[in-house]
Protein backbone atom coordinates (compact mmCIF):
# COMPACT_ATOMS: atom_id res chain seq x y z
CA UNK A 1 0.00 0.00 0.00
CA UNK A 2 2.55 2.53 1.06
CA UNK A 3 4.85 2.03 -2.61
CA UNK A 4 2.69 4.23 -4.50
CA UNK A 5 4.21 6.65 -1.26
CA UNK A 6 7.59 5.57 -1.79
CA UNK A 7 7.92 5.98 -5.55
CA UNK A 8 8.36 9.94 -5.78
CA UNK A 9 10.51 9.27 -2.83
CA UNK A 10 13.03 7.27 -4.81
CA UNK A 11 13.11 9.74 -7.85
CA UNK A 12 14.10 12.40 -5.38
CA UNK A 13 16.96 10.34 -3.90
CA UNK A 14 19.61 9.57 -6.12
CA UNK A 15 20.61 6.10 -4.00
CA UNK A 16 18.87 3.19 -1.54
CA UNK A 17 19.80 2.47 1.34
CA UNK A 18 22.74 0.26 1.18
CA UNK A 19 21.81 -3.27 2.26
CA UNK A 20 24.73 -3.19 4.76
CA UNK A 21 23.58 -0.38 7.01
CA UNK A 22 20.17 -2.50 7.29
CA UNK A 23 21.82 -5.37 7.91
CA UNK A 24 23.14 -3.57 10.83
CA UNK A 25 20.01 -1.33 11.53
CA UNK A 26 18.10 -4.94 12.12
CA UNK A 27 20.21 -6.39 14.80
CA UNK A 28 18.54 -6.83 18.25
CA UNK A 29 21.55 -4.79 19.93
CA UNK A 30 21.20 -1.65 17.31
CA UNK A 31 17.83 -1.34 18.45
CA UNK A 32 18.62 1.09 21.79
CA UNK A 33 20.70 3.39 19.52
CA UNK A 34 18.08 3.17 16.45
CA UNK A 35 15.49 4.25 18.31
CA UNK A 36 17.78 7.29 20.72
CA UNK A 37 19.02 8.07 17.72
CA UNK A 38 15.28 8.24 15.79
CA UNK A 39 14.32 10.20 18.70
CA UNK A 40 17.09 12.88 18.32
CA UNK A 41 16.22 13.34 15.09
CA UNK A 42 12.40 13.63 15.41
CA UNK A 43 13.86 16.50 17.72
CA UNK A 44 16.71 18.09 14.95
CA UNK A 45 14.02 18.46 12.24
CA UNK A 46 11.57 20.16 14.65
CA UNK A 47 14.24 22.88 15.49
CA UNK A 48 15.28 22.95 11.58
CA UNK A 49 11.85 24.24 11.34
CA UNK A 50 11.66 26.35 14.30
CA UNK A 51 14.71 28.06 13.51
CA UNK A 52 13.90 28.84 9.96
CA UNK A 53 10.23 30.09 11.18
CA UNK A 54 12.56 32.37 14.03
CA UNK A 55 15.09 33.97 11.50
CA UNK A 56 12.48 34.35 7.87
CA UNK A 57 8.85 34.87 9.58
CA UNK A 58 7.86 35.28 12.85
CA UNK A 59 7.78 38.09 14.66
CA UNK A 60 9.25 38.77 18.30
CA UNK A 61 6.66 37.05 20.52
CA UNK A 62 5.92 34.14 18.16
CA UNK A 63 9.90 33.79 18.56
CA UNK A 64 9.93 33.58 22.55
CA UNK A 65 6.19 31.39 22.34
CA UNK A 66 8.17 29.08 19.81
CA UNK A 67 10.95 28.49 22.06
CA UNK A 68 8.78 27.64 25.05
CA UNK A 69 7.34 24.88 22.88
CA UNK A 70 10.62 23.12 22.87
CA UNK A 71 12.05 23.68 26.14
CA UNK A 72 10.52 20.44 27.86
CA UNK A 73 12.23 18.40 24.66
CA UNK A 74 15.25 20.05 24.89
CA UNK A 75 15.72 19.98 28.57
CA UNK A 76 15.06 15.92 28.06
CA UNK A 77 17.53 15.48 25.45
CA UNK A 78 19.98 17.78 26.48
CA UNK A 79 20.29 18.29 30.79
CA UNK A 80 18.39 14.53 31.69
CA UNK A 81 15.16 16.84 32.83
CA UNK A 82 11.77 15.19 32.52
CA UNK A 83 10.33 11.98 31.46
CA UNK A 84 6.94 10.18 29.77
CA UNK A 85 4.97 11.43 31.99
CA UNK A 86 5.89 14.96 31.70
CA UNK A 87 6.50 15.02 28.35
CA UNK A 88 2.56 13.95 27.85
CA UNK A 89 0.23 16.45 25.63
CA UNK A 90 3.31 19.02 25.24
CA UNK A 91 2.40 18.65 21.24
CA UNK A 92 -0.68 19.80 21.37
CA UNK A 93 0.33 23.48 19.90
CA UNK A 94 -2.72 25.51 19.46
CA UNK A 95 -1.63 28.93 19.37
CA UNK A 96 -0.91 30.12 15.93
CA UNK A 97 2.32 32.47 14.82
CA UNK A 98 2.24 35.65 13.64
CA UNK A 99 4.51 37.11 10.82
CA UNK A 100 6.56 39.78 10.50
CA UNK A 101 4.93 42.85 9.62
CA UNK A 102 8.10 43.53 6.79
CA UNK A 103 8.65 39.58 6.26
CA UNK A 104 9.29 38.72 2.69
CA UNK A 105 8.05 35.62 2.86
CA UNK A 106 4.09 34.09 3.19
CA UNK A 107 2.08 32.47 5.57
CA UNK A 108 2.27 29.48 4.34
CA UNK A 109 6.03 28.76 5.38
CA UNK A 110 4.66 29.14 8.82
CA UNK A 111 1.73 27.14 8.32
CA UNK A 112 3.78 24.15 6.64
CA UNK A 113 6.51 24.57 9.45
CA UNK A 114 4.80 24.58 12.33
CA UNK A 115 2.43 21.49 11.25
CA UNK A 116 5.95 19.61 10.79
CA UNK A 117 7.30 21.00 14.23
CA UNK A 118 3.09 19.61 15.94
CA UNK A 119 4.32 16.15 14.14
CA UNK A 120 8.15 15.97 15.31
CA UNK A 121 7.61 16.64 18.55
CA UNK A 122 4.49 14.16 18.78
CA UNK A 123 6.98 11.65 17.16
CA UNK A 124 9.41 12.37 19.87
CA UNK A 125 6.90 11.36 21.92
CA UNK A 126 6.25 8.31 20.41
CA UNK A 127 9.73 6.95 20.04
CA UNK A 128 10.19 7.60 23.38
CA UNK A 129 6.85 5.74 24.60
CA UNK A 130 8.66 2.50 22.59
CA UNK A 131 11.96 3.28 24.30
CA UNK A 132 10.05 2.75 27.75
CA UNK A 133 8.29 0.04 26.95
CA UNK A 134 11.36 -1.71 26.12
CA UNK A 135 13.35 -0.19 29.07
CA UNK A 136 15.80 0.95 27.17
CA UNK A 137 17.64 4.30 29.15
CA UNK A 138 17.83 7.49 27.08
CA UNK A 139 21.69 8.59 26.85
CA UNK A 140 22.58 12.05 24.94
CA UNK A 141 24.44 10.43 21.71
CA UNK A 142 26.43 13.40 19.54
CA UNK A 143 25.12 13.87 15.85
CA UNK A 144 26.24 12.12 13.03
CA UNK A 145 27.77 13.77 9.70
CA UNK A 146 25.12 13.36 7.39
CA UNK A 147 23.29 16.56 8.55
CA UNK A 148 26.80 18.66 8.73
CA UNK A 149 27.58 17.19 5.31
CA UNK A 150 25.09 18.45 3.82
CA UNK A 151 24.61 21.73 5.80
CA UNK A 152 28.45 22.70 4.58
CA UNK A 153 27.40 23.24 0.79
CA UNK A 154 24.72 25.98 1.58
CA UNK A 155 24.94 29.24 0.40
CA UNK A 156 26.16 32.20 2.02
CA UNK A 157 23.70 35.01 0.57
CA UNK A 158 19.90 35.25 0.81
CA UNK A 159 17.70 33.90 -0.32
CA UNK A 160 19.83 31.03 -1.90
CA UNK A 161 20.88 30.85 1.69
CA UNK A 162 16.98 29.66 2.77
CA UNK A 163 16.33 27.77 -0.95
CA UNK A 164 19.22 25.65 0.32
CA UNK A 165 18.45 24.65 3.69
CA UNK A 166 15.04 23.86 2.01
CA UNK A 167 16.19 21.79 -0.25
CA UNK A 168 18.18 19.86 2.70
CA UNK A 169 15.25 19.79 4.39
CA UNK A 170 13.51 17.57 2.10
CA UNK A 171 16.58 15.64 1.47
CA UNK A 172 16.17 14.73 5.04
CA UNK A 173 12.59 14.00 5.47
CA UNK A 174 12.89 11.83 2.23
CA UNK A 175 15.79 9.87 3.28
CA UNK A 176 13.89 9.17 6.65
CA UNK A 177 10.85 8.29 4.95
CA UNK A 178 12.98 5.54 2.73
CA UNK A 179 14.98 4.50 5.84
CA UNK A 180 11.34 3.92 7.65
CA UNK A 181 9.99 1.77 4.67
CA UNK A 182 13.34 -0.11 4.14
CA UNK A 183 13.65 -1.16 8.01
CA UNK A 184 10.28 -1.61 9.09
CA UNK A 185 10.03 -5.42 7.73
CA UNK A 186 12.75 -6.58 9.91
CA UNK A 187 11.13 -4.66 13.11
CA UNK A 188 9.19 -5.67 15.64
CA UNK A 189 5.17 -5.27 15.05
CA UNK A 190 4.84 -2.49 17.13
CA UNK A 191 7.55 -0.34 15.97
CA UNK A 192 7.35 -1.88 12.52
CA UNK A 193 3.44 -0.35 12.44
CA UNK A 194 4.70 2.86 13.76
CA UNK A 195 7.94 3.30 11.08
CA UNK A 196 4.56 2.65 8.39
CA UNK A 197 2.57 5.07 10.27
CA UNK A 198 5.70 7.93 9.54
CA UNK A 199 5.46 7.19 6.19
CA UNK A 200 2.87 9.27 5.06
CA UNK A 201 4.00 12.51 6.90
CA UNK A 202 7.38 12.07 6.38
CA UNK A 203 6.47 12.32 2.55
CA UNK A 204 4.44 15.14 2.58
CA UNK A 205 7.09 17.11 5.01
CA UNK A 206 9.96 16.75 2.25
CA UNK A 207 6.66 17.77 -0.49
CA UNK A 208 6.31 21.04 1.62
CA UNK A 209 9.99 21.73 1.78
CA UNK A 210 10.34 21.29 -1.71
CA UNK A 211 6.96 23.67 -2.76
CA UNK A 212 8.54 26.33 -0.55
CA UNK A 213 11.99 25.91 -1.74
CA UNK A 214 10.44 26.85 -5.61
CA UNK A 215 8.00 29.23 -4.12
CA UNK A 216 10.82 31.31 -2.54
CA UNK A 217 13.46 30.77 -5.34
CA UNK A 218 10.89 31.99 -8.14
CA UNK A 219 12.77 29.93 -11.12
CA UNK A 220 14.13 26.75 -11.66
CA UNK A 221 16.05 24.99 -8.72
CA UNK A 222 16.59 21.61 -10.75
CA UNK A 223 20.32 22.12 -10.27
CA UNK A 224 20.66 23.05 -7.12
CA UNK A 225 18.41 19.83 -6.50
CA UNK A 226 20.42 17.70 -8.50
CA UNK A 227 23.49 19.30 -6.59
CA UNK A 228 22.39 18.48 -3.23
CA UNK A 229 21.34 14.84 -4.24
CA UNK A 230 24.67 13.92 -5.45
CA UNK A 231 26.20 15.38 -2.30
CA UNK A 232 23.29 13.72 0.29
CA UNK A 233 23.63 10.00 -2.29
CA UNK A 234 27.73 10.28 -1.23
CA UNK A 235 27.15 10.81 2.92
CA UNK A 236 24.69 7.77 2.21
CA UNK A 237 26.58 5.36 0.13
CA UNK A 238 30.36 5.57 1.49
CA UNK A 239 31.93 4.41 4.70
CA UNK A 240 31.00 5.80 8.11
CA UNK A 241 32.74 5.22 10.93
CA UNK A 242 29.75 5.72 13.35
CA UNK A 243 26.36 4.07 13.04
CA UNK A 244 23.63 6.61 13.38
CA UNK A 245 19.97 6.54 11.79
CA UNK A 246 21.35 8.82 9.01
CA UNK A 247 24.54 7.39 8.57
CA UNK A 248 26.16 5.76 5.60
CA UNK A 249 28.04 2.33 4.95
CA UNK A 250 29.10 1.19 8.31
CA UNK A 251 32.62 0.11 8.69
CA UNK A 252 33.14 -3.06 10.56
CA UNK A 253 34.61 -1.02 13.77
CA UNK A 254 31.26 1.82 13.30
CA UNK A 255 30.77 2.71 16.63
CA UNK A 256 27.68 4.91 18.32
Amino acid sequence: MYQQLLAPIHQFLNCTTPTQWIDEAKKPERLPIVLIDHLLCELKAGQSAMFLIRKYAANNDSKQQMLDWFKPYEEFAYKGVGDLASLKGKSNISKGIIAQSESPYSQDLIDKMVLLIKEELHHFYQVLEIMVSRGIEYQHVPAGRYAKGLLKHVRTYEPQTLIDKLIIGAFIEARSCERFAALAPYMDEDIRTFYISLLRSEARHYQDYLSLAEQIAGEDISERIDYFANVEAQLISSDDHEFKFHSGVPVAEAVL
